[in-house]
């Protein structure tokens, strides 16, 4: 169930980012969104936005998401992204450690830390542009737009054209295909959703997710671990240890997991980062307390509603279109109560445990003063000491009514309740 519980919840969460259908905005929103042409779709709607419409106001917002996820998506592809073939148990026993497999791009273009730091800019502006429009669009309108997410195009390869191939339903296809396993598919299934303005502060509070890991890098000078480790990621982009010639030698085993236990003990070498823009730091604890403040305000909307048409997350009096995961009293309440806990360990009043010190660790403080991220010294304990203070420290008390109300299965449902 804990498997299936993570696909449903992810595949529902992914899907979340399109939308589409009830007025004009709606009709624009779900066009633009199935064919995959994002900027044509923001210059569409921009007359209704100016007018005042809400629904144009979320499609706004849905589009500018999308968009950064494309403009990334294509960027990695550009470079030749691919994902590291390195697992833990392959770095501590050695077993399925290969070289990286060769990118998509047959042809990728070389790529620079300062490329990369541009990449992740635009992708955290482009969130922010869309946190302010779904943030506006939740305020009011009675709006429910519903679309087929698994239509929803991105032209990932940046050829101008989104292919079929290049839909939500085609690179969803290996996540989604465990959760039909168990039932025969059904022809004609209804896989649509209905969005209104409580999903608009949802995606909201998600873009702000998305933001803070862009943030978060974009505070430090991470350089060092892009020239040592980088390859590993874009293996035929240019960088320096992709580019030097290879032997064939080995240390313990053979050269191509060698080399990549080399490689994963080089960025743990190099994962002390000096913190450059401290202003940018900070403002990654407040993207993080916006979170929160969003899934308050996404309850409340929920909690009004009285219509059920396709809820992506349902009150306890609506339909759940998620096989398995009931929403209850019970389960609105203990999110709220964690909602408190984590506000209290984002203001510094609830300290973070440490398994060194009887001391918590200040999140806050973290985020308002570090000068320097050194993962291992943090983790060790010396890096640590200037953000121990006394005080009550997060215990599984803290998590008790989340515990008792979702059980094993807390994690999803924080993923899908944001």
């Amino acid at each position: 169930m804990g498997k299936r519980l993570w696909l449903a919840v992810l595949t529902a969460s992914m899907l979340s980012c399109a939308v589409a259908e009830a007025g004009e905005a709606g009709d624009l929103l779900r066009d633009h969104l199935y064919a995959g042409s994002f900027e044509d779709g923001l210059a569409a709607v921009a007359p209704l936005v100016e007018a005042g419409d809400m629904e144009a106001h979320f499609a706004t917002g849905v589009l500018e998401v999308a968009g950064g996820f494309e403009r990334l998506a294509q960027g990695l592809y550009r470079h030749g992204a691919v994902v590291p073939d390195t697992t833990v148990a392959g770095i501590i026993f050695g077993l399925g450690v290969m070289e990286p497999p060769k990118p998509a791009n047959p042809d990728p273009e070389p790529i620079t830390y300062d490329a990369l730091r541009a990449m992740l800019q635009d992708f955290a502006d482009s969130m922010d542009r869309g946190r302010a429009a779904l943030e506006q669009a939740g305020e009011s309108g009675d709006y429910v737009v519903t679309l087929d997410p698994l239509l929803f195009r991105m032209d990932m390869n940046a050829d101008g054209t989104a292919e079929e191939s290049e839909s939500l339903g085609m690179l969803l296809a290996p996540m989604l295909e465990p959760l039909a396993a168990p039932k025969a598919k059904s022809k004609g299934a209804d896989t649509t959703i209905g969005f209104d303005r409580a999903d608009a502060f949802w995606l909201a509070g998600y873009s702000q997710i998305l933001a803070a890991q862009a943030d978060f890098l974009l505070a430090h000078d991470f350089e060092g671990l892009f020239d040592a480790y980088f390859h590993r990621i874009f293996p035929a982009s240019g960088l320096p240890m992709a580019e030097a010639p290879s032997g064939t030698g080995s240390l313990v085993m053979d050269s191509a997991s060698d080399m990549a236990i080399a490689d994963m003990i080089a960025a743990i070498h190099m994962a002390d980062f000096p913190v450059i823009e401290p202003d940018r730091l900070k403002g990654v604890l407040a993207r993080l307390q916006a979170v929160t403040d969003f899934s308050r305000r996404n309850w409340e909307a929920i909690l009004a509603e009285t219509d059920d048409e396709r809820e992506l997350v349902p009150s306890p009096d609506q339909t759940s279109i998620i096989p398995g995961l009931d929403v209850t009293e019970e389960r609105v309440d203990a999110w709220m109560a964690t909602l408190d806990t984590a506000d209290a360990i984002l203001a510094g009043e609830l300290l973070v445990p440490h398994w060194r010190f009887s001391q918590g660790f200040d999140i806050k403080a973290y985020f308002e003063t570090a000068t320097e991220t050194d993962l291992v010294m943090i983790m060790t304990g010396y890096g640590a000491l200037p953000f121990l203070k006394d005080g009550p420290v997060a215990d599984a008390e803290s998590f008790a009514e989340a515990n008792r109300a979702f059980g094993n299965q807390l994690i999803g449902y924080a993923f899908w309740f944001n």
